[in-house]
């Protein structure tokens, strides 16, 4: 609505528009910065129109085209009086950061802005080729026997600390035989696997060979095979697949380290830690060879750290750079994935001290062009629990990340009362809402639109169950899940509201009984993403705050776009409420008509108020 080109090329002018109320403003600029010649300029805005209430006027101005990125914010004045609007709100001076961004070249994927994503975790999600099943003893791997355990029993293994080597036996030709409950009964069209290389765990984050897909997941024609079926329509909308790049550290028995063999396993190479002759010594980092290393958080010796060197390095050509690489080779038939998870993105550098410096910008840098040399519409998303900024601002790293930070732990605090790690933290509304704010404010539209916004993850305890095993307050979640700005994104069993505590008991394994649109919040997620199919404006659409009510637990909020205006409401309150929202922020006029898309009811807008009423732990969206 106010901004004619979010994704422009060095060619094109960007004309921005800014809405004010009627007669209420004298004058208004923009002024922006251009890297280019690190100089602030100022671009008068004039008045082009008014809006159907007759409530506003919009202003627009044209900031010229250019390779370089800018800056920009507003300054509005109203005869004496002058004040400043950015991303971070209106400010009565001219302020030092929050400015919008216009980056040239920076293009991020339009099925990851209008797609809706589910997370496996494969292990747990279906069985559908028991001949592949890991029994019990089958091996032994860092002291730890494998445990075959039934579906539906306990994931703690017999033996304490040997978790990661409990199996139940779900693999890939279970997820292409349970794709028509994803893609039909869900509507989910994008999968993200955790990691499916061949590694000695259960999750496979030790990665063992990055070349080949673990046998107790299948094959390398399940894989195709499963990316051919979530391509086509024939078995619901086309689909997308992203699979998870553990590419911060190896498993301590990947033949690269050589440190720990397992099962049938074997390596024909020496490793770095068998040998500092090894041609993989280098590879990782030593503090004083072979015992101590540097390794995932520098805690984890079964996942030692590479040591990502210098721009050319052996690491970065087998990871990324070379055409035979880890990342190219999916990227490429017969393959065909369609982008990375990046595990521990940040963490990525060469010398082993935690990453989030140059090094790790450079390597990530270097690692989107390598995928979009292949894939110019692939999907990089990174994992960072922290604010995102520095590897999305340039537009020349990450497409998106997951939104731990602007979306699941905020949503976990106000609507739980603890963060997404379960430790006792609360928001009230205004917190909440402000939150959001200064997360949407530092990065891009186009990265905020493919954030991911999940309720929880294989990471976090179940979201239920820090709500309290409270399943109303999943389904409140889940309304504003599918109608906030990023791509929403269902952790298998949370549309259901499986409940789990921390690792490992947040990976159950999926209850199939449940997988059914007869069951409440299983056809609730079904009813949001039809909605939110519909209308593009609760996925690329803007975003207006229109109530904060700490008092009782409200918030309502706006999404719009030339053609729908819709207005959400949650109340997390105790019971239910009377709300009265604004839709006159939204330009809705007096006597039209607005519907509730969850419950079909009908409402009339009345001197710029709806008043509806929302039952406790509910929402309504009402589009216009």
């Amino acid at each position: 609505m106010y901004d004619s080109n979010v994704q422009p090329s060095a060619t094109d002018p960007v004309t921005v528009t800014l809405r004010t109320g009627h007669d209420n403003v004298t004058s208004a600029n923009i002024k922006y910065y251009d890297t280019a010649d690190g100089s602030f300029h100022y671009v008068p805005m004039r008045i082009t129109s008014t809006d159907p209430t007759g409530q506003f006027d919009y202003w627009q101005g044209t900031i010229p085209a250019g390779a370089a990125q800018k800056y920009y914010r507003f300054e509005v004045s109203s005869g004496s009086e002058t004040l400043w609007y950015n991303a971070d709100g209106v400010s009565a001076s001219d302020p030092s950061s929050g400015d919008f961004f216009i980056i040239p070249g920076f293009k991020t994927p339009d099925w990851m802005k209008n797609g809706v994503m589910y997370e496996i975790f494969v292990d747990r999600f279906f069985d559908g080729n028991p001949n592949n099943d890991v029994k019990t003893g089958q091996y032994t791997y860092a002291g730890c026997a494998t445990e075959q355990h039934a579906w539906g029993s306990s994931v703690y293994a017999t033996t304490p600390g040997c978790n990661s080597e409990v199996f139940f036996g779900g693999d890939l030709a279970g997820i292409d035989q349970k794709l028509g409950y994803i893609k039909q009964t869900l509507g989910a069209n994008i999968l993200y696997l955790t990691p499916i290389f061949e590694a000695p765990s259960n999750h496979k984050y030790d990665t063992a060979d990055y070349y080949k897909v673990d046998p107790a997941f299948g094959t390398a024609a399940d894989l195709e095979r499963l990316i051919q079926d979530v391509h086509s329509s024939a078995n619901g909308p086309e689909g997308y697949i992203i699979l998870d790049g553990v590419f911060n550290h190896t498993g301590d028995s990947n033949c690269w380290f050589g440190r720990e063999t397992y099962g049938t396993f074997t390596c024909s190479v020496t490793g770095a830690y068998q040998s500092k002759s090894s041609p993989y010594y280098s590879w990782y980092t030593f503090q004083s060879w072979p015992d101590h290393y540097s390794s995932f958080e520098d805690a984890v010796p079964t996942m030692p750290k590479l040591n990502y060197g210098t721009t050319g390095s052996p690491v970065r050509e087998q990871i990324y750079a070379a055409s035979n690489s880890v990342v190219q080779t999916y990227l490429k038939a017969p393959y065909g994935i369609d982008g990375w998870r990046l595990d521990s993105a940040q963490m990525l550098d060469a010398d082993g001290n935690g990453g989030s410096d140059a090094t790790n910008h450079q390597i990530m840098e270097e690692l989107r062009a390598a995928v979009l040399s292949v894939n110019p519409n692939a999907e990089i998303l990174g994992e960072y629990w922290g604010d995102p900024a520095p590897w999305l601002d340039n537009g020349n790293q990450w497409d998106g990340a997951m939104n731990y930070n602007g979306f699941t732990d905020p949503l976990s605090e106000w609507l739980c009362g603890v963060d997404e790690s379960g430790k006792t933290a609360s928001i009230d509304v205004t917190q909440f809402d402000g939150w959001l704010r200064t997360a949407r404010a530092d990065v891009p539209m186009n990265a905020l639109e493919t954030m991911t916004n999940e309720l929880g993850t294989h990471d976090t305890p179940r979201f239920t169950t820090r709500c309290g095993d409270h399943l109303a307050k999943t389904e409140l979640a889940m309304v504003f899940q599918f109608t906030y700005i990023g791509t929403p994104t269902i952790y298998y069993g949370d549309e259901y509201g499986m409940q789990g505590a921390g690792d490992p008991d947040d990976r159950r394994t999926f209850d199939w009984s449940k997988a059914t649109l007869s069951d409440p919040p299983v056809a609730l997620a079904h009813k949001l993403v039809t909605i939110r199919n519909a209308y593009p404006a609760l996925r690329t659409g803007s975003f207006m705050t229109l109530l904060t009510d700490d008092a009782d637990d409200v918030y309502a909020y706006g999404r719009f776009d030339a053609s729908n205006r819709i207005a959400v409401v949650l109340n997390a309150g105790a019971g239910a409420q009377n709300v009265t929202v604004p839709v006159w922020q939204l330009s809705m006029t007096n006597g039209s008509t607005v519907t509730d898309l969850l419950s079909d009811t009908a409402y009339t807008v009345e001197n710029g108020k709806v008043t509806v009423t929302v039952p406790a732990d509910s929402g309504v969206i009402l589009e216009q």
